[in-house]
């Protein structure tokens, strides 16, 4: 059977050994005698990803195929990719691929079986098979006796490193995304977020326009009594993952979600976290998770032992964990729920002014979907010296196939077929902007979470910012008054004033320049600068 798939797929003449859906013990035990990588002495397996030690957008491409070339939004993020030039690299890989031991995984995205699809990820390291096995959501015996032929393959050749010159290519590494031939080729990289989020790209253009679903780049968790569910939305650094790993309720995952008529559900199994600075006081629930069957990416081990240190950022500040979401001892682990009664849109704001808490109409809410707005602070990239706007479409735009307007418009019809609450919650500074002013303080925004996912909010007044076009809560218990209303909080009332204008024509300007066919309803509801 697997002979006839691997054949299928252009794997021919192979020399070496194929191991299927092995266990996660029997991959950590063959990751190691492969010299893959090191045992941490909680048992979590180590392993270091060479060069690539995050996602190199530089390098994926989608394969402009006829059934997909007016379907795709195409720019600087969805960039093409020849047919011709997608098949010689696909023999290559595949040549290559022959060549070597194979680990096989059969896995599903999509928690609620009734979209799931299927995917297969062959790969010639143990280390990738088994953060695939623990990422997707896992078969049942039942549906592996009756897996059949997948949706989708994933044919990963780390080792092969391929010549720009000769394929076409932006550098030795490739991610290629065909949707005609239902398969994902990777070379050149040992970083596996590129496997997860091909998959994740992959889904987030199929379940739209195969199964009218929104997916959604976000966290996701739910009331363990009421059954009611939040939507997590952020960028990184907003506190997405902090906040919406709530003690008090259920987690039904971190990263990926559909929104169906059945209400929303996982795409993964697993959790893939960041681990820089995390310790048992920050993050305890994902510190408990680094153990055996975790897979640990490019974390310092401290010398002459196997203890990690999670704050040496010897090789990347990007080092990552993955685990399973059952790991995560209050996860839903159905990984669904019904429609969500709140979706949370955060955002770091490091100009200060935007308001800490804010409601938005639908209207509004597509926008800032759209927008994904957060900013970066002077010291965290080469070059930023004051605060900057990033904009991220959808919260996730690296990673989102078709017209940002066409998610924006499910998105909207959802929310007011649901009567979803929307809020936009800034995590970031008050009082001033970066180097001034002081970050909010995380229990206040814990708070206005917690009055949000209740109701509570619902019962203060608000009053509308007139320069953001929001409706701002007055009274939130446990929040100091002043903190609600950011003017407030500036010493100097006009500099407030002459900042949150600024910052409204930077939203402006990003929506003139990305989105030229919004709706004009929807472009009224954002910020405005004058």
């Amino acid at each position: 059977m697997i002979d006839d798939q691997l054949f299928k797929c252009g794997i021919h003449d192979r020399t070496g050994a194929v191991l299927i859906d092995g266990s996660p013990a029997k991959l950590v035990e063959k990751a190691l005698s492969r010299r893959e990588g090191k045992l941490t002495d909680t048992g979590a397996l180590r392993v270091k990803t060479g060069k690539y030690t995050g996602r190199s957008p530089e390098d994926r491409f989608i394969v402009d195929t006829p059934d997909v070339h007016d379907k795709i939004a195409w720019g600087k993020v969805n960039k093409p990719f020849s047919v011709e030039g997608y098949k010689k690299i696909k023999d290559a890989v595949c040549e290559h691929l022959a060549h070597q031991d194979l680990f096989v995984v059969h896995g599903m995205a999509g928690a609620q079986r009734r979209y799931s699809r299927k995917f297969t990820v062959i790969t010639e390291l143990a280390s990738q098979a088994l953060f695939t096995t623990q990422m997707l959501v896992r078969p049942s015996k039942q549906e592996l006796d009756e897996y059949g032929d997948p949706d989708f393959i994933v044919l990963a050749a780390p080792n092969l490193k391929l010549d720009p010159e000769e394929y076409g290519t932006h550098s030795e590494a490739v991610v290629l995304l065909n949707f005609e031939d239902r398969k994902i080729v990777i070379a050149g990289t040992a970083y596996s977020g590129e496997i997860k989020k091909g998959i994740f790209s992959v889904m987030n253009y199929l379940m739209p326009t195969e199964e009218n679903v929104l997916p959604m780049h976000s966290s996701c968790n739910m009331d363990p009594v009421t059954g009611d569910t939040a939507v997590f939305f952020g960028l990184s650094g907003t506190g997405k993952t902090t906040l919406s790993a709530d003690p008090n309720r259920a987690l039904i995952g971190d990263d990926e979600h559909g929104w169906s008529d059945d209400g929303v559900f996982n795409f993964e199994g697993g959790c893939y976290a960041k681990a820089i600075r995390i310790s048992y006081v920050t993050e305890p629930e994902i510190f408990q998770a680094i153990r055996f069957g975790s897979v640990v990416e490019n974390v310092v081990l401290t010398p002459g032992s196997r203890v990690p240190d999670y704050f040496d950022e010897k090789f990347t500040e990007n080092t990552r964990v993955a685990y399973p979401v059952e790991y995560i001892s209050n996860a839903q682990l159905l990984g669904y729920g019904g429609a969500p009664k709140v979706v949370i849109m955060l955002t770091a704001d490091a100009f200060g002014v935007l308001p800490p808490i804010s409601r938005l109409s639908k209207d509004a809410a597509m926008y800032h979907f759209v927008s994904g707005f957060t900013s970066k602070v002077a010291g965290t990239e080469r070059g930023i010296t004051e605060p900057t706007p990033t904009f991220s479409t959808l919260f996730g735009e690296p990673f989102m196939p078709l017209d940002p307007m066409h998610y924006a418009k499910m998105f909207g019809e959802r929310m007011e077929k649901y009567g979803t609450r929307v809020y936009l919650i800034n995590t970031g500074w008050t009082g001033g902007a970066h180097g001034e002013g002081k970050r909010i303080n995380l229990p206040y925004t814990r708070a206005m979470v917690t009055a949000a996912l209740s109701g509570e909010i619902e019962k203060t007044k608000f009053v509308h910012h007139e320069i953001f076009n929001v409706d701002v809560p007055q009274q939130i218990e446990g929040v100091p008054s002043i903190v609600l209303n950011p003017r407030d909080t500036w010493k100097d009332k006009n500099a407030y004033d002459e900042q949150a204008r600024k910052l409204a024509a930077m939203f402006e300007e990003n929506a003139a320049k990305k989105y030229p066919n919004m709706e004009d309803a929807v472009r009224e509801a954002g910020p405005h600068s004058k």
